[in-house]
Formats: C-alpha cells, sequence, structure tokens
C-alpha cells in the first residue's frame, strides 16, 4: 500500500472497551490512521476522546450524522469507518456510511433487530463499498488452519462438532452497579433479543460453521436467565444439526465461575479429530483415528499456507487476541485495495466475515429465542 487508510470510528471512545481493541488492531500492521470519529453520544465526551486520541478538533463529531455528511463532501474524507457502539446503534450509521460509499467495519451482532438487519443487509448489497463484521476469532491462524484441514478432507466425513464459550462476569447482577458494559448487554432495549447468545454466542456458532464449512439447519435451544431479574440469558445449551448429517453442541454462558474467555471448538470426523482453545491460541491438536495425538504449533512445523498467511512471528513468541483480531483489519485492506485496483483480492484475504456472516447471527439468535420459548422445541435456521 503506498499511504495507510483513513479510518474514522463511531463510538468507542472514554470508557469504552471494544473501541481500543480496534484501534490497537488497526494500527498493529500499519494499513489504517484514525483520523476522524464521533466517539460518544455525549458531546463533551466525544471532544475529549478525539483530544486523547490526537484527533483534529474539526475531525472530531458529536453525532455520527454529522460526521457522515461532513466526511462525504471532503476531499481527505475517511474511507473506512469502525462502528463500536452497543448493538442497537449499528445498523443506522452503518447504512449511512455504506450510502456515501465509505467502507464500513461494524461490531457484532450484526443489529438490534431482524427489520434492522434487514436494512442493513440491502444497503450493503447495492452499496460501491465493502462490509465486514468482526467475528474476530475468524482472524487466529490456527483457526483458518483447522479450516483448510477439514476443507481438504483431513478429519473425512464430519461427525461431530462441538462448541462452548464461557465466561464469569456476568455472575452477580454486575449491571445493577452501573457498570457499562453490562448495563446494555444485559438491556434488551439495546443488546436485542439475545443476552449470552448474543454477545458471545454468535462468536460461537460462527466459528463452527466457519472451520467446518457446514451450515446449521436447525436447533434446540435452552436459554436461562439465572440472575433474578435479568431480562435477557446469562447461559444457553443449544443442539445443533448441520447439513450432510453432522450433529453438534453449542453451549455458551456468562455465570461460569472460574471461565474468563473460554471459547473451545471440537470437531470429529471419520478419519480424526481437531481441538482448540482460544486463551491457548497457538496450539491445535490433531488426532488421526488410531494414532497418537499431534500438536500442531501456530508458525511451526504442519503450519498450512492459511496459517502462515495470518502469522506474523516466528514459531514459539505467542500471538494472541489482539493479533487475530488485527487479521480481520489487514485482510479488510487488502480487498479495499483489490477493488480499488479492479483486481481480485489475494485468496488468503477473503475469509474476513461480512454481511452473510452477520445475517447468519441474527438467525441463530431470532431460532434460538424461539426454540427456547417452545420448550427447547427443533427450530430452523433461517
Amino acid at each position: 500500500m503506498s499511504r495507510r487508510l483513513r479510518l474514522g470510528m463511531v463510538g468507542g471512545g472514554q470508557g469504552a472497551f471494544i473501541g481500543g481493541v480496534h484501534r490497537i488492531a488497526a494500527r498493529i500492521d500499519d494499513r489504517y490512521e484514525l483520523v476522524a470519529g464521533a466517539f460518544s453520544a455525549d458531546p463533551a465526551r466525544a471532544h475529549a476522546s478525539a483530544a486523547e486520541l490526537h484527533v483534529a478538533r474539526d475531525r472530531s463529531y458529536e453525532s455520527w450524522q454529522e460526521m457522515v455528511a461532513r466526511e462525504a463532501v471532503r476531499e481527505d474524507a475517511v474511507e473506512v469507518v469502525a462502528i463500536v457502539t452497543p448493538n442497537h446503534l449499528h445498523a443506522g450509521p452503518a447504512i449511512a456510511f455504506l450510502q456515501a460509499g465509505i467502507h464500513v467495519i461494524c461490531e457484532k451482532p450484526l443489529c438490534h433487530t431482524a427489520a434492522d438487519a434487514r436494512s442493513l443487509e440491502q444497503a450493503a448489497g447495492t452499496s460501491r463499498a465493502l462490509f465486514a463484521l468482526t467475528h474476530n476469532y475468524t482472524g487466529y491462524p490456527l483457526m483458518r488452519q483447522a479450516r483448510e484441514m477439514v476443507a481438504a478432507g483431513t478429519l473425512g466425513d464430519l461427525r461431530v462438532v462441538q462448541v462452548e464459550y464461557a465466561q464469569d462476569w456476568l455472575t452477580n447482577a454486575l449491571e445493577s452497579t452501573g457498570q457499562k458494559q453490562a448495563a446494555w448487554r444485559t438491556d434488551p432495549q439495546r443488546s436485542g433479543a439475545g443476552g449470552s447468545i448474543g454477545d458471545i454466542g454468535t462468536h460461537a456458532f460462527n466459528l463452527a460453521e466457519f472451520v467446518t464449512g457446514l451450515r446449521v439447519e436447525s436447533l434446540a435451544a435452552d436459554l436461562a436467565s439465572f440472575v433474578p431479574g435479568r431480562a435477557l440469558d446469562d447461559n444457553a445449551h443449544i443442539l445443533l444439526r448441520f447439513g450432510g448429517g453432522a450433529r453438534g453442541m453449542l453451549w455458551c454462558s456468562q455465570v461460569a465461575p472460574g471461565q474468563e474467555n473460554a471459547l473451545r471448538l471440537r470437531v470429529y470426523g471419520t478419519l480424526g479429530g481437531l481441538e482448540w482453545a482460544q486463551e491457548q491460541p497457538n496450539l491445535l491438536l490433531h488426532s488421526p483415528f488410531g494414532e497418537p495425538p499431534r500438536a500442531i504449533r501456530r508458525g511451526g512445523v504442519g503450519a498450512l499456507p492459511a496459517a502462515a498467511h495470518a502469522t506474523r512471528i516466528p514459531a514459539g513468541h505467542p500471538e494472541g487476541y489482539l493479533e487475530a483480531f488485527a487479521q480481520i483489519y489487514r485482510d479488510f485492506a487488502e480487498q479495499i485495495m483489490a477493488l480499488r485496483e479492479a483486481r481480485p483480492p489475494h485468496a488468503a484475504c477473503t475469509l474476513v466475515p461480512g454481511i452473510d456472516e452477520g445475517m447468519r447471527g441474527m438467525q441463530f439468535i431470532a431460532a434460538a429465542v424461539a426454540s427456547s420459548q417452545g420448550n427447547a422445541c427443533w427450530t430452523k435456521v433461517v
């Protein structure tokens, strides 16, 4: 690239967690420069955040509406905008920036409601700009390795897919203390129909489909709100039926003491199995049937091209969450440059989750809620 892409941000100001993650991810491979933002709905906090981030005062906006109106007519307008707001504020800015021809990187889940999701899907389909969704766990080298192994038939015909994502941070009624993240994530008006299934369950669901290449056709869900008075689920056990006959189970929980960010995936086929845990992301266990298990290490012997593409430093030097997040940004930058130059993007950069994956996440949430309300009845994911 001859220069950095001009990046803007909606949300992610003082007191926010994920905005800082996005900014680090954007900087790791030096493909972007943050030049503008509407960092908060509170004008004072928005401008204070911009000052802390070294964004010029004339490009610090008090609303995303002001930002898109003013940026769209600048010669040096932002080329990409990252939307890192609570769920109910995804659709409006995403649609507006796409309509202005500005590329969008959006936090997951896609939207607050199915209606908003359909509107955003239409906007993405008609815009000349690109849309990416930060299912960042797909950026891990060994998840791309696992995907490549499954596609090559290394595991044979897939039979069983087990995925889980457990946390403990909402074990108590943290939202009642005024903690910002807990407050909006447990509020149906801001989070949507899903609690844990929207926040972390969509990551687990996405990763299962990403690695296996299979689509979940139906599910049976048992959602629970264990903390008294909590309006959204904080735990879910979900049985899965995949196209092709594979079966699976998804467990997500935010009330599991001792679990921090325990995302784990296990895939089993007729010829072997794979196991991976996000808290030890540089190790993938491959167990060919009837043979001793084999440890595949990021950057080490046995690493395939898909994993090598997402690897920055030699084996033995740990890479983790931030680098995986940065992979989404790096691959998206390549897609943008390929579009600009009217050429196909590098094949390894085409794995960035987009609007289709966003709609799948919304379909998963809707099906899980409907199934649980129907006493865990089998429900199609459509």
